[in-house]
């Protein structure tokens, strides 16, 4: 490991931490484009403003409370707590003027402030997977509120937990998580799946259809989740090195496996194929191979991709089985994909990658590792999915009932966005009166029968949006 400051590792991370940065906003446009067109704003505000209030809460107290006590020495921290002392990121960054690059994170070359912003980064997101959970029906402002109590109660303990050295699921419970199946996927799917029994369902859950408003946009939001994915698990190596490459091509190659598993289960179900499949299932395999990116070969990564892939396009039917409303499959992607990766680790880990790990891992089952392994990652896969179920719903419960939570159902059948934005997406009515003038003759160069098709494919569009 370099023991002295690196200009190339620094450059990696701080890219990397801009690539999982512009993950939220892809997430927002992923979300946004499956919700109905009168709550699409909403869904790309409940994102943005995840950004705001975690950066805020992050430098206040959450890098101390997940990091802080990272090679202090001053035991302040312990295996379930960073402490305080670096609040407001206190004594964290002197020295650049000297040249060597400032305080640096352990045995890397890369500064502390840097590993600040690349964690910022995953913190920001993990609420923000929440939110597909709770779509159409969430105050603003409970949410906002929700957001920041979320993450000082749940995320920042959960990722010193994780990812801090010295973490007890980490450093005593031995299990591998590179880059955040447990922390991120499986803690924001059980607080999703938490909120959406507070929350309860939808008006018109299971009565009227709910499609996807903009496929486009949820193509678009994979492209972007996709592209920053790669800062999320090949940054998490904190240098460019050769781990950082295998992490890269394992990343892609579970998204591709993934996405041709979930097509293949599609295909089963409903006899087709679908762009939303498409998406879904690479979105299933990037939280798949997170945990797991730096432990398996890439034949494992294969089947890190495949299995989840195919599984999570059956577990997404769980919500209509059971009776919870999880609005955008959060549950059945981020919580059971979450699962899969972090469990297959027991599988699929191979000594020579586990070789790269420090906190006394061993290889999985089918590399010579026996069981061990296996029975640790389901052990750090179930702590994190009772305490972030447990104090997710305590937490949403106490805020239902003293701020409120839910908006109006009246409110809620007029739309969401108008209701507590003020705003809409889409023009409706300038719109409508542009086709009826072109097919008035007042624009050029457009058919009457094609402005005849589109003023009624309008009407179609308005009478959706306002059921």
């Amino acid at each position: 490991m370099p023991s002295a400051f690196s200009n190339g590792d620094t450059a990696w991370v701080l890219a990397s931490s801009a690539l999982v940065l512009l993950m939220t906003p892809g997430l927002a446009f992923f979300y946004g484009g499956m919700v109905r067109a009168k709550s699409v704003l909403n869904m790309l505000m409940m994102n943005f403003i995840a950004i705001a209030v975690v950066t805020i809460l992050w430098v206040l107290y959450g890098w101390s409370v997940s990091f802080g006590n990272v090679g202090s020495g001053d035991g302040t921290g312990n295996a379930f707590w960073g402490g305080l002392k670096q609040w407001a990121l206190h004594d964290i960054g002197q020295g650049f003027g000297s040249g060597t690059g400032g305080s640096l994170y352990g045995a890397t070359g890369v500064p502390t402030i840097a590993v600040v912003c690349f964690q910022l980064m995953f913190a920001i997101i993990t609420p923000a997977l929440i939110s597909g959970s709770l779509a159409d029906r969430t105050k603003f402002v409970g949410w906002t509120v929700y957001v920041a109590g979320w993450v000082t109660l749940v995320y920042f303990p959960v990722a010193h937990w994780v990812f801090s050295p010295n973490g007890f699921i980490n450093f005593k419970l031995h299990v591998m998580d590179f880059a955040g199946g447990t922390a991120v996927h499986i803690n924001a799917g059980a607080a999703g799946l938490a909120m959406a029994l507070v929350l309860g369902k939808r008006v018109g859950f299971g009565r009227d259809p709910m499609r996807p408003h903009n496929v486009p946009f949820v193509m678009l939001g994979v492209g972007l989740l996709w592209f920053g994915w790669f800062g999320f698990n090949a940054g998490s190596a904190l240098g460019a090195n050769g781990q950082a490459s295998m992490v890269f091509i394992n990343t892609q190659l579970a998204t591709c496996t993934a996405m041709v598993g979930w097509l293949a289960a599609e295909k089963i179900q409903h006899g087709t194929f679908t762009s939303l499949g498409a998406a879904s299932g690479a979105v299933a395999g990037l939280v798949a191979i997170t945990p797991a990116c730096a432990s398996v070969s890439p034949l494992g990564a294969i089947f890190v991709g495949l299995i989840p892939g195919f599984v999570c396009c059956y577990a997404i039917n769980l919500k209509n089985k059971l009776g919870y409303d999880d609005s955008l499959d959060v549950v059945g992607v981020h919580l059971v994909g979450g699962i899969l990766g972090t469990v297959l680790i027991g599988f699929f880990a191979t000594k020579q990658m586990v070789s790269g790990y420090t906190n006394g891992a061993e290889a999985g089952l089918f590399y010579g590792g026996g069981a061990t392994q296996l029975l640790r990652q389901c052990e750090g896969a179930g702590i994190v999915l009772a305490y972030s179920f447990v104090v997710s719903y305590v937490l949403g419960w106490v805020l239902h009932k003293t701020i409120g939570m839910r908006i109006s159902a009246d409110a809620e059948v007029e739309g969401i966005d108008s209701t507590e934005h003020s705003e809409t997406a889409y023009d409706w009515g300038r719109l409508g009166a542009s086709l009826r003038g072109a097919l008035a003759g007042t624009a050029d160069g457009v058919p009457a029968t094609v402005a005849a098709k589109a003023v009624a494919s309008d009407n179609d569009v308005q009478e959706e949006v306002k059921a």
